[in-house]
């Protein structure tokens, strides 16, 4: 009897045994074929992202994001997709430009659950004021190499419609990079990875992912094809934060960050690129002419006076009157 029992109890671990490696591979066979994905972080790229890898490194792909060439003002058509550029935007109209496209990309990652983080001078304007920098024509943001895959799959070349609040409709493409899934650098014609582009007039916010290039020498450094580096916990756990009015994410050590890439001058420095920070309203304001001197001798942080001068309080008046459109 006791033979018996064995042989009926070895059966049923057996057959147990069959049914667990069963859902396995059925499991395993739905995920390569496009059916229940992994977790983001422990994708693997899909077969056609390997095959495009492969096809990179072999024919040494051009570079596939394009600017138009303008002679007269180089640094600002830089900033342009030559596919959809119609002209350099004045102040006012680049300034809503952002505002809207960087609204608009973080809420597509909101709503479909996907993470990306405010980096460089981005990253900046979100510690001074949780804006963009006025002044600043590279809106950059970073995603992981998973996430990067996850797009190219899923969105790559999808268009995005944007609707505001005041029912401003917007257009933005999302478009990668074909060159991204060969994470080295190259010559550094395709060092960004993908962009999200608006339509109207071709400004950009630029994508780049970070990966883990070197995990047997340097486990835990993380790398984007421009040679930034960090480490795993310079990056997380990521902080969920506010920036130009809507949820967005920074990476947990920011503080640290910012002094590497900046140096610790860019957190306390009140006067670059033509504008001045005002406490008061707590922003960058364009103003033609320079701070009073008073405001360098001061004890104060950052070189303001506690008590604003009345020029200062001109200089607010006039941002209130032409400028208040970017707190909206």
């Amino acid at each position: 009897m006791k033979s018996i029992h064995t042989i009926i109890v070895f059966i049923a671990f057996f057959c147990l045994f069959l049914e667990a490696a069963t859902i396995a591979e059925s499991v395993r066979r739905r995920t390569a074929d496009g059916g229940l994905p992994k977790p983001l972080e422990h994708r693997a790229p899909p077969r056609r992202l390997a095959q495009t890898k492969e096809m990179a490194k072999k024919d040494d792909l051009p570079k596939y994001f394009n600017e138009p060439d303008h002679e007269s003002v180089p640094h600002y058509s830089a900033h342009y997709d030559i596919r959809y550029y119609k002209g350099i935007q004045d102040y006012s109209d680049r300034r809503d430009t952002q505002l809207h496209m960087m609204r608009a990309y973080l809420t597509f990652f909101h709503e479909n659950h996907l993470e990306s983080w405010l980096a460089h001078g981005t990253l900046l304007g979100w510690w001074w004021n949780g804006k963009t920098l006025p002044w600043d024509w590279d809106i950059d943001t970073q995603v992981s190499e998973p996430t990067l895959n996850y797009l190219s799959q899923h969105h790559n070349h999808t268009t995005y419609i944007y609707l505001s609040h005041h029912n401003i409709k917007r257009t933005y493409l999302l478009d990668i990079n074909p060159a991204s899934t060969d994470r080295e650098r190259g010559n550094g014609d395709n060092i960004i990875d993908a962009r999200w582009i608006d339509t109207r007039n071709g400004l950009f916010i630029d994508i780049t992912a970070l990966s883990e290039t070197h995990p047997d020498d340097l486990p835990g450094v993380w790398a984007c094809k421009n040679n930034h580096r960090y480490n795993t916990t310079d990056l997380y756990p990521m902080r969920e934060t506010i920036f130009e009015g809507v949820v967005a994410k920074v990476p947990y050590a920011y503080d640290h960050i910012l002094t590497e890439e900046y140096e610790a001058k860019a957190l306390v420095l009140t006067e670059w690129e033509d504008h001045h920070w005002n406490p008061i309203l707590k922003s960058w304001l364009p103003i033609p002419i320079p701070p009073p001197k008073s405001a360098k001798k001061a004890s104060h942080p950052g070189g303001i006076p506690k008590k604003s001068t009345p020029k200062q309080k001109k200089a607010a008046e006039i941002w209130r009157d032409n400028f208040s459109w970017i707190t909206d």
